[in-house]
């Protein structure tokens, strides 16, 4: 009996193994659609390397935004949400895994019942049973496969997502952090500003008292010192909200951020190349998400293919039954059975899942093909915003060395009394216009660099 049970089950075994692996797969394998990519991501660009290569602590030496960055990797709301996700859909990855195994269960069963039927014959009876089963869906056509080829996309999508959020909040924090330093030197530039205000109105006044200048002099250096004490409030105000921010990207309530460069000092790469197209392909990870969901949703075309056709399935199961506890190993039995399940008419049902499959996919090619699309146009308006970022910096920067002399020529004709106060205050006027544009002209270029990097795919790390 023993060697009838092992040679029932290596049977079953061995045929079940063979069907498998002589199995097909229906349905069409993924392929890349046709993209028609350039030769190049933009005009200028002849350089086979990207700037997205470069580590993000690479790119952003201030120490304190590192940290910052490093923070908000840990403990950032939306990257712990993406983490999650992503156990999720590796469970799931590994559940399809499973169905490719045949499940083995085993039960213990004991039952006693008593009887006395007319109250006189009282019976009793038991019964004990030990067994073992088998049951092994067989893939065919490959619909289990293509099941899985679906779960392990989904995973892989998740993945993306995980790593896009992660650019973005490398990208999001570095920004809103420049935009903190520059509100900072701002400020700065508006409380020095109020001190030569000041020291308008007193030589104004000091002016107007030895009789050498009108009362409207003094009262118009008044107007200007109320003027630029007016921006102090709203500033502090918005450097608070660009803390809070921060605080926010960090996954934290406290909104007292640290500082490091200033803008002047922070760093900027002499050479930004762009690279070629098929690295765009590779490093953006919304392209790359683009594409598993296509790779899923081709798979999902596999399976309402494969569920028009026959399914198999093959039982086995293996045990002891008795009534006498003791008699219990010596009572085995057995079973082997295969049940084909075919469709025969289900009103089109099948026929409009596979279209709806289909056309699901469909819409997954013009959406990928639009991911790239919009990835290359981000990628050619980076480059363009990050060069005429530049051009602007250096004329303004000239601009502001003009406006400077120019004061500073303004304020010795004051004294000297060959200019009035009017023609010194254009001069201070113009200054201080030409500081706030420099300042927010380095704030933009900064910011134009954290844009191409994050649309050239840069900020994460395999």
């Amino acid at each position: 009996m023993k060697r009838t049970r092992y040679i029932v089950f290596g049977l079953l075994f061995i045929s079940s193994w063979l069907l498998f692996v002589t199995s097909c797969k229906i349905g069409k394998e993924y392929v890349r659609p046709e993209l028609g990519l350039p030769d190049k991501i933009e005009v200028l660009s002849t350089d086979s390397l990207t700037i997205a290569d470069v580590n993000w602590w690479e790119l952003y030496t201030d120490t304190v935004l590192q940290n910052l960055i490093q923070e908000a990797l840990e403990n950032n709301k939306d990257i712990q949400l993406s983490i999650a996700r992503l156990k999720q859909y590796m469970a799931a990855k590994r559940i399809a895994d499973a169905d490719m195994f045949p499940q083995i269960e085993a039960e213990i069963y004991g039952e006693k019942e008593g009887e006395n039927p007319g109250g006189n014959n009282k019976v009793l009876s038991q019964e004990f049973e030990v067994n073992a089963s088998l049951s092994w869906e067989l893939d065919l056509w490959g619909n289990i496969r293509w099941g899985k080829e679906a779960a392990l996309a989904d995973y892989l999508a998740t993945n993306e997502a995980r790593r896009a959020v992660q650019l973005s909040i490398i990208a999001d924090v570095a920004d809103v952090y420049f935009t903190l330093i520059a509100l900072d030197d701002e400020l700065r530039i508006v409380k020095q500003t109020m001190q030569l205000r000041q020291e308008g109105v007193r030589l104004a006044d000091l002016r107007f008292q030895g009789g050498l200048t009108s009362e409207t002099s003094v009262q118009q250096a008044r107007v200007e010192l109320a003027k630029t004490m007016t921006l102090v409030p709203d500033l502090e105000k918005r450097i608070q909200i660009a803390q809070n921010q921060l605080a926010l990207l960090l996954g934290k309530y406290e909104t007292n951020i640290n500082r490091g460069k200033s803008l002047a000092e922070q760093d900027i790469p002499a050479k930004l190349p762009t690279g070629l197209p098929s690295e765009l392909l590779k490093r953006r990870p919304d392209i790359r998400e683009a594409e598993q969901n296509l790779v899923a949703a081709n798979a999902m075309v596999g399976m309402a293919t494969t569920n028009r056709f026959p399914r198999l399935a093959l039982t086995g199961e293996y045990g002891f039954v008795h009534e006498d506890l003791s008699e219990l190993l010596k009572s085995p039995f057995w079973t082997v059975a295969g049940d084909i399940l075919t469709p025969l008419f289900a009103a089109g049902k099948l026929k409009n899942r596979q279209r709806v499959a289909e056309a699901q996919y469909e819409q997954e090619i013009y959406r990928y093909q639009r991911t790239v699309l919009q990835a290359f146009q981000e990628a050619n308006n980076a480059i363009v915003t990050f060069r005429k970022r530049k051009d602007v910096y250096k004329a303004i920067a000239t601009l502001e060395r003009a406006t400077r002399e120019y004061q500073k020529l303004a304020g010795l004709q004051y004294l000297n009394g060959v200019i009035g106060y009017l023609d010194l205050l254009d001069a201070q006027r113009n200054l201080f216009d030409a500081e706030i544009q420099l300042n927010n002209a380095r704030r933009d270029e900064l910011k134009s660099l954290v844009l191409l990097y994050k649309s050239l795919g840069g900020g994460w790390t395999e």
